[in-house]
């Protein structure tokens, strides 16, 4: 998966993301914090109470003093302050605070969300859930009888809702902490005007009033007379009032220049040279006129518009107008015109490869972020500029199955033949070009697919190269807005003037595909279509559209029914879970929402079932050749055993035959991040589990069953479970492995992952597990992916070249089919942070596009040898870690026991040392392997050995052989009867 896991917010379009604290906080400066001891004697407390937000027309104050009884309910009335505070000086005695709530006299009450308010004494605000310590009522002006000090504050960057102004004049005394209050001047800034007396400057600090400091890096900042700013740590004297408004802009940017226009079948691209302003242009307008639809106008944010989904044989022309932040709008361009084509013909349905999948290498793409090969389709989203993509020229829908088309011979020269890519069913969510919020399981997504480059496209293309395409597929969950098909929710929205930017006006007759620009919104990620001011037929989620009390970042209202989630009521039990997840090895995890954006399907119900069985059959039908699948461990396994697995063998032998449904690869991501060989003592969220058929009956109705299963396998415990020696030799002996216990699906080696900080760590973790594994021949073993590194890290692998080298040596000739995530051939964004959302820009993160690493040209020769290359992608191919890769699938390729191997350790010492062996028909390959180290083998076959690595000879006659250590990184191969040297010389395998 790729996001995980994190609970709700009950809000997050766009701008709506919580504030990261920027500025550098410390303690308050020592007199801030001796001025504090003058109210340590105060036996009374005056609280005032912000009435802004909750609109009130009377307020009480509740209270108890600490150690005290309670006030009679409702309590105390406030009498008025000033504008928008009310007020209450309550005696407290001996008292050094008290517990507080408040309610407006007729049974609404803020008692913080039941935990009451603890407040201590003097002056004490609270504003929204925050307690602060100022009198907001108090002279906001100086007194005219020495020099003044005006102060703008900016909480711009900090997202504080009280700002208090600690100060000092030059000479004189500190203010009582947390100093006095400021007020609310506009957005984003707060003002206070102070009389300083004779001074000339003061010494300042500023705090939100619940003990956080802006006090300059433990400086103070200096201040004089008349007007100042703060901002980000810098004080601007004589500076201009931060709230007034600005000079009206009334320029116009200049008319677009240069505007081109190409047809490729029934798309046009246009471009244009950007126009310059005074102030900036902020958006382009790009009228369509032409054809039978009528004109049509755009909003684009970049010099680039992909017009699609037009009419066969149109002429189209295209004007561009420029417009900047005030609105003001250039003359149009000069027009530029282009004529379609004919629509691309609908490619052949492919045929799986129907190989053994041991024989083939993985190799892992983001697809959106591997190779751009059709710039038309990139799209941005709603996040684009929030997340600082816009600002590097780069979207998050950027890479597509033309660019991975393109570099199919890049994936092959480096030597490996399977290609995994992430998922390609249509999403829908703010951020979703990973691919994993599905919204019509039914349809790939459009911003990967382009004119002679579908998906189909991709498959016949890899399978014309002699490669495999392994789908990503996700059964547990949609994307937050529900399946189209299945459900969908319709959410509450107003378009006024707080949301009016959010809510797009609803389309008639448009319909999202994720590419389509809809042309009223301006927009590709259009909503229109998923909300709604009037109550739904059958709405079961409460007091809809009324305001729920809270305020968005902006201060926007917001509304009961505004977001999808599990317990909101606006997702029917029959197909969607309603909970979140509490424990993730507990029977919720197969029951509940991992997170909001991943709407959570009742997989136990019949029509959820048939949606998901139906949607991957078409994707079996064109010809891929297997599925990873996503979040394996959050569906029951019984349910798989029963549903969905047989389906999938059922699908694939009907279409394509017996031996092609065998196979037919499944691997599962059964996540589970610990280092021992049962996931925390729970056998149903441990990978190895659903590697096995059931063994028992359990009741007819899926949801019983899987609730009996998990109490039935948990019972048993982990000594209770099946074992298998289907990866194991018997002695020397390659024995046929008993698949007849198997599930159907394969798994991931997370126990390997976990701890390939460490070559010897992950062999030696992987080998306790296999014997509780169905087949670990099958496993898929890899370091690092667009999830974790090794130990659950969050930042792509950075263990060293050599690491790397030696981490490779071990995955090519250990049991288990090799993977690499993209670029880790070049150590790619090593160390840097693998996902991070719209929280920063894609490009510093593991997920960065990888395509500038592929320019120029390449042709393979083979897997692992290339024919040419030039440009940018030969400097790649170049690199020693590809050097490596290259030799090792060719070695790999070239000896059956590598691929297909039973292995042992019997007799063996060495560190990472093992023999394996494969039989079938004429074949018997046996080899003995070191990685990095000295090994000695005992009572092996006698015969002619040959290093595949050196070519180096050793005739055994006595049973034993002896390998001096090759070093890190390094390893032999030595082949019973084997062909000698594979490959030349690398920087590692020498």
């Amino acid at each position: 998966m790729r996001r995980r896991r994190s609970l709700a917010q009950p809000w997050a379009a766009g701008a709506l993301a919580a504030v990261t604290l920027v500025l550098p906080i410390t303690l308050p400066t020592a007199p801030a914090a001796a001025a504090d001891s003058a109210s340590a004697t105060a036996t009374s407390a005056t609280v005032f109470y912000y009435t802004k937000t909750k609109n009130w027309s009377d307020h009480y104050l509740h209270y108890a003093p600490d150690g005290g009884s309670w006030t009679t309910v409702p309590g105390t009335r406030m009498q008025t302050a000033c504008t928008d505070w009310v007020k209450l000086t309550v005696d407290l005695g001996s008292a050094a605070g008290l517990q507080a709530t408040f309610n407006n006299g007729n049974g609404v009450w803020d008692n913080n969300g039941g935990r009451n308010y603890a407040l201590g004494t003097g002056d004490i605000t609270v504003k929204d859930g925050v307690v602060a310590h100022s009198d907001p009522c108090a002279d906001s002006g100086g007194s005219g009888t020495g020099n003044e000090s005006t102060v703008y504050y900016s909480t711009e960057t900090l997202g504080w809702t009280t700002v208090n102004f600690h100060y000092a004049p030059a000479g004189g005394s500190w203010t009582t902490v947390p100093g006095v209050g400021m007020e609310a001047a506009c957005t984003g800034w707060w003002k206070k005007t102070v009389d300083i007396g004779t001074a000339t400057s003061l010494k300042a600090a500023f705090n939100n009033g619940n003990g956080v400091w802006d006090n300059n890096n433990s400086a103070d900042y200096t201040i004089g007379t008349g007007a100042s700013t703060v901002k980000n740590n810098t004080v601007t004297a004589n500076a201009k009032d931060p709230c007034t408004a600005e000079e009206p802009d009334t320029e116009a940017p200049s008319v677009p220049a240069n505007v081109r226009a190409s047809a490729t079948n029934t798309s046009v691209v246009v471009s244009w040279d950007a126009a310059t302003d005074d102030t900036g242009v902020t958006k382009y307008q790009v009228t369509r006129t032409g054809g039978t639809q009528g004109s049509t106008v755009v909003d684009v944010t970049s010099t680039v518009h992909s017009d699609t989904g037009l009419e066969e044989d149109t002429a189209y022309s295209y004007t561009v107008k420029a417009v900047d932040a005030a609105g003001n709008t250039s003359a149009a361009s000069a027009a530029a015109t282009a004529t379609t084509g004919k629509k691309p013909a609908t490619p052949t349905a492919g045929t799986p490869l129907g190989t053994d999948p041991r024989k083939d290498p993985i190799y892992f793409v983001m697809t959106a972020r591997f190779h751009d090969g059709d710039s038309s389709n990139n799209r941005g989203g709603s996040q684009h500029t929030k997340s600082g993509n816009a600002a590097n020229d780069d979207p998050m829908f950027r890479g597509d199955f033309k660019g991975l088309v393109e570099r199919l011979d890049y994936i092959k020269a480096l030597g490996f033949s399977a290609v995994w890519i992430t998922p390609v069913v249509l999403n829908r969510s703010d951020y979703d070009y990973h691919g994993y919020h599905g919204y019509d399981f039914y349809k790939v997504d459009a911003r990967l697919e382009s004119t002679g480059a579908s998906y189909q496209d991709l498959i016949n293309a890899a399978h014309a190269k002699g490669m495999k395409i392994y789908q990503d597929v996700v059964y547990n969950h949609s994307s937050r807005w529900g399946a189209k098909g299945l459900f969908t929710p319709t959410v509450y929205g107003v378009r006024d003037s707080q949301w009016s930017w959010y809510y797009d006006e609803k389309k008639d007759g448009f319909e999202y595909d994720g590419l389509t620009v809809e042309a009223k919104s301006g927009k590709a990620y259009y909503n229109g279509d998923l909300w709604s001011t009037a109550e739904p037929t059958g709405n079961t989620c409460l007091n809809w559209g009324k305001p729920t009390g809270g305020k968005s970042a902006e201060g926007y209202t917001l509304y009961n029914c505004q977001w999808p989630s599990p317990t909101s009521g606006m997702f029917p039990k029959a197909f969607y879970h309603q909970c979140w997840i509490g424990n993730w090895e507990g029977e919720d995890a197969r029951s509940c929402w991992l997170h909001e954006d991943l709407a959570d399907f009742n997989t136990e119900n019949t029509q959820v079932q048939n949606y998901l069985i139906g949607a991957y059959d078409k994707y079996i039908d064109m010809g891929v050749d297997g599925f990873r699948v996503d979040t394996a461990v959050h569906i029951p396994r019984v349910t798989w055993n029963r549903r969905f697995l047989p389906a999938i063998q059922e699908r694939v032998t009907q279409r394509f035959g017996a031996e092609a449904a065998q196979n037919f690869f499944v691997f599962g991501e059964v996540a589970a991040f610990v280092n021992d060989k049962w996931n925390r003592g729970s056998v149903n969220h441990s990978a190895q589990f659903y590697t096995w058929k059931e063994r028992r009956e359990y009741s007819a109705d899926d949801e019983t069953a899987a609730i009996e299963q998990y109490t039935y396998e948990n019972n048993l415990g982990t000594g209770n479970q099946p074992t298998s020696t289907n990866a194991f030799l018997q002695g020397n002996t390659y024995h046929t492995p008993d698949h007849s216990r198997f599930s159907g699906m394969n798994i991931i080696d997370m126990r390997m992952h976990m701890n390939f900080s460490d070559a010897q760590n992950a062999y030696n973790n992987g080998k306790d597990s296999d014997d509780s594994v169905n087949d670990a021949t099958y496993n898929v073993v890899y370091v690092d992916s667009h999830d974790y590194g090794p130990n659950k890290s969050s930042t792509r692998y950075s263990g060293g070249t050599d690491a790397w080298a030696e981490n490779m040596s071990l995955m090519w000739t250990f049991r288990g089919i090799p993977t690499l995530y993209y670029g880790s051939e070049i150590e790619f964004q090593k160390g840097k942070q693998i996902d991070c959302g719209p929280t920063c820009p894609l490009a510093t993160t593991g997920r960065a596009y990888y395509g500038d690493h592929l320019a120029g040209s390449i042709t393979a020769s083979g897997f692992g040898t290339v024919a040419s290359a030039d440009g940018q992608v030969a400097t790649t191919l170049a690199q020693p870690l590809v050097q490596h890769l290259q030799r090792l699938n060719q070695i790999r390729r070239a000896i059956p026991a590598l691929q297909m191997g039973q292995y042992s350790t019997e007799g063996i010492s060495g560190s990472m040392a093992f023999k394996r062996r494969y039989t079938s028909g004429a074949t018997d390959s046996f080899v003995l392997v070191t990685v990095t180290d000295a090994a000695t083998y005992s009572g092996i076959p006698n015969g002619t050995y040959r290093d595949a690595v050196t070519g180096d000879v050793k005739t055994v006659s006595n049973g034993s052989l002896s390998v001096a250590a090759p070093g890190k990184g390094n390893l032999r191969v030595y082949v019973l009867d084997g062909p000698g040297k594979i490959g030349a010389n690398g920087p590692y395998l020498k």
